[in-house]
């Protein structure tokens, strides 16, 4: 599990798990860490966190946002990053889980722990051999998913979704496909939302269907499950 720990001056004042997808940072009150300084914009930075991994993303802040000493707009983040804030340093740490241990993020979308995850070949023969009583998952984390390109200049090439990550878009509208272990979920990262089937989507992460229509940064894209 990931987490910051806030401290000014070297001195420690707080210790943050990384328990929601988006943890929002600023001076106003309504921020998830909120830091009542005026060197520190109403609305300053994020870190959207989505399974093992997490970025910083700066929210246009007056002073700015730097990572081990850098300038950013958006980095992704790396065990002992030091993320500064004017005078306020917050680490990035991150602690591996002990065996057994079920993230707390991810706890929703983990097999009860009474049954261990199969191999990928007996995932696929528990799939095509469920009774009607008994549906198998939309999108098992064993299935391989593509994109395919349905618009632009690499119209029909397609995009293997081997990552944990993969971001789609451009500077301006950004989202995130994450593979989790019950299927891939469609997240807004930044800018305007993206258009999942004609509807835009908002902040929550939106499980992906075989055939679903996404359309991002004027590109529009088709996503498949491979079994």
């Amino acid at each position: 599990m990931a987490k910051l720990i806030l401290s000014m001056d070297g001195l420690v004042l707080k210790e943050i798990p990384l328990l929601k997808e988006r943890v929002s940072i600023g001076r106003k009150a309504h921020n998830d860490i909120q830091i009542d300084n005026m060197a520190i914009s109403g609305e300053h930075a994020a870190v959207v966190t989505i399974l093992n991994d997490s970025f910083l993303e700066d929210l246009n802040s007056t002073n700015g946002t730097l990572v081990n000493g850098q300038p950013v707009k958006k980095h992704f983040l790396k065990d002992n990053d030091v993320i500064e804030l004017g005078k306020y340093k917050m680490k990035y740490i991150v602690d591996p889980l002990a065996p057994n241990e079920v993230s707390p993020y991810d706890q929703t979308t983990q097999p009860p722990r009474s049954a261990p995850v199969q191999n990928v070949s007996r995932v696929a023969d528990a799939t095509t051999s469920a009774s009607a009583s008994q549906p198998a998952p939309s999108a098992p984390a064993a299935a391989s998913a593509v994109i395919q390109l349905l618009s632009g200049s690499n119209a029909g090439h397609q995009l293997q979704l081997t990552k944990t990550l993969t971001t789609l878009g451009k500077p301006g509208q950004v989202a995130v496909i994450a593979r989790r272990p019950n299927g891939y979920f469609l997240t807004h990262v930044e800018g305007a939302f993206p258009m999942l089937n004609g509807r835009a989507v908002d902040a929550q992460a939106r499980h992906l269907k075989d055939h679903d229509l996404i359309e991002i940064a004027g590109v529009k894209m088709e996503f498949f499950l491979k079994q």
